[in-house]
């Protein structure tokens, strides 16, 4: 009986250790990120250690406008940053995984059309990239849409609201006020 009850305690802590390696598995693969889709369609402008440029600026979380337009004065929680990825079309990628200069022309072509843009980091993780004014991106005041054509299919490090709910992610960008 006693040998039994070493034994189940071994086996107990066997499968304690498992469960503990497969979480901790788990979280690594969590923090590597689903992987890029069509890898070997590459990006010409640009690296994720050297990006070819800047887009957005630091500001508030969320805009005065954004603060009005929210339900009851508290817009969702986010915070800011700053992303490296490929500005993408969010459609393609999703859909046929295509991005990288190959692509450039068309997703160009789409983001014209009014397609969403999306940033695609090094881990494979897409963020949405729309302008965070909420009012004037709404009527139309806002021009990120240009630079995120001019720069479609580089690399670019993009300053903005960091946004999360139900598995989606979006970077709202500030400093694209038309003038």
């Amino acid at each position: 009986m006693k040998t039994f009850k070493v034994f189940a305690g071994v086996a107990l802590l066997a499968i304690g250790l498992s469960t503990l390696l497969v979480a901790q598995g788990e979280k690594k693969m969590a923090r590597k990120g689903p992987g890029i889709l069509q890898p070997q369609m590459k990006v010409e402008g640009g690296s994720y250690a050297a990006p070819m440029g800047k887009l957005g600026t630091a500001g508030d979380v969320w805009s005065a406008t954004t603060m009005g337009a929210s339900v009851d004065g508290k817009p969702n929680k986010a915070m800011t940053a700053t992303v490296t990825g490929e500005i993408l079309d969010f459609s393609c990628y999703l859909q046929i995984g295509k991005h990288g200069e190959k692509h450039r022309s068309c997703a160009q072509k789409c983001f014209t059309a009014g397609q969403p843009i999306g940033l695609l980091t090094e881990d494979g993780t897409m963020y949405m990239l729309m302008e965070e004014e909420h009012d004037l991106r709404r009527d139309g005041m806002t021009d990120f849409r240009k630079a995120a054509i001019e720069h479609t299919a580089h690399i670019m490090e993009v300053t903005g609201t960091v946004s999360k709910h139900g598995g989606f992610s979006a970077l709202y960008v500030q400093g694209y006020t038309k003038k």
